[in-house]
């Protein structure tokens, strides 16, 4: 017999969102090593709050909330506060009830700022890290470097005369028309008026030239798992300048090699990746010039070895663009953007460690 489509609500509920989430949902291990990281970080979220005044958003609620933004290409906060007022799996995530109000997605920004200024997104990515090596997931030995464009959030018509000398746009509306054509600009004399920490760049001849900051990421051979990542603004140096610093900021003194493409194939870099200690495992540039890597590095099996499993880093890398909100950053600061590109590879991280441990051996 066919039913009534009946659509009146109970008045009471004596269901969970804990009750609604299935037990192997990939969410789950990820919720632990989420929680046990944040548990860590119990001291700076003290540390960045007043202890009188009305109770704000829980910190480790907001990580949470941040982290499905990574995990489910979230594009605005606004989305976001819309998808936890009922979705029950972003609400378990979060750790919010089923009764809990959803923030603003206003408030959520400001509150975000928070988190910013106390660190928080690189403390996040150091207690994940850790996690990674009490499970023996992770290399001390072996590593490979890359760095990234990420577009700012500006438009080519804000990168304007620093002396605001040049002819105001013609027309109206929101977005008047400007004529680039015969116009010399350079980041030494112009600056986008809508985020002036951008830099005008391109990756290559022939690509056309974008505002944008360059992120940095240092992973480990053997899983691949980001250990170190940094964000400057985009020069033609600055791959290398934050390589070295990420090099010099890995824990001991034994040799370890470091595996890079052919951008960081220079004398300057090579020695002064040997003169930390390390062996430079870069991809030979011999096209318009001579190669500084020679024989004593070419001819060994591991430099060969470090030549295939380097290119482990383009899968973070795609993976923070592609899943992640870092191809083109919705926020304006290096800051900012810093702040972002950690709390992604983070997520990238927590992924990769879920599927190696299900992958292990029982």
């Amino acid at each position: 017999m066919r039913g009534a489509d009946i659509r009146q609500e109970g008045l009471f509920s004596y269901v969970s969102a804990e009750s609604r989430v299935p037990k192997r949902h990939p969410l789950r291990p990820i919720r632990e090593m989420v929680d046990t990281a944040l548990a860590e970080l119990t001291q700076e979220f003290e540390a960045s709050y007043a202890h009188t005044g009305r109770p704000s958003i829980l910190p480790e609620k907001r990580v949470r909330a941040l982290l499905l933004q990574v995990f489910y290409s979230i594009r605005s906060e606004r989305l976001l506060c819309e998808q936890l007022d009922y979705n029950l799996l972003f609400r378990w995530f979060v750790g919010l009830s089923m009764d809990d109000a959803v923030w603003n997605h206003s408030t959520f920004s400001k509150n975000r700022d928070r988190l910013m200024q106390a660190n928080i997104a690189q403390a996040f990515f150091e207690e994940v890290l850790a996690q990674a090596r009490a499970q023996g997931l992770t290399s001390d030995e072996h590593f490979s470097v890359d760095g990234t464009l990420i577009e700012a959030w500006a438009s080519l018509k804000s990168f304007r005369p620093r002396d605001d000398s040049d002819d105001p746009p013609q027309g109206g509306g929101r977005s008047p028309d400007r004529d680039f054509h015969g116009e010399r600009r350079k980041n030494e004399t112009h600056a986008s008026t809508t985020d002036p920490e951008a830099r005008l760049f391109r990756k290559g001849k022939g690509k056309e030239a974008r505002l944008c900051y360059m992120g940095h990421v240092l992973t480990e051979n053997r899983h691949g798992l980001a250990v170190d990542a940094r964000l400057s603004p985009a020069t033609g140096t600055a791959e290398r300048e934050a390589a070295l610093d990420m090099l010099e900021a890995i824990p001991g003194r034994h040799r370890i090699t470091l595996g890079a493409d052919k951008n960081y194939d220079t004398r300057a870099f090579v020695a002064a990746t040997r003169a930390l200690n390390a062996t430079p495992h870069v991809a030979r540039n011999t096209t318009h010039r001579r190669s500084a890597i020679d024989g004593r590095t070419t001819r060994h099996r591991g430099y060969a070895l470090s030549q295939r499993v380097r290119k482990r880093i383009e899968e973070t890398i795609g993976w923070a663009k592609e899943v992640g909100p870092v191809r083109k950053t919705r926020f304006r600061g290096v800051d900012r953007v810093q702040f972002q590109w950690l709390l992604t590879l983070s997520g990238y991280n927590l992924v990769r460690m879920r599927n190696l441990v299900a992958e292990a051996p029982t």
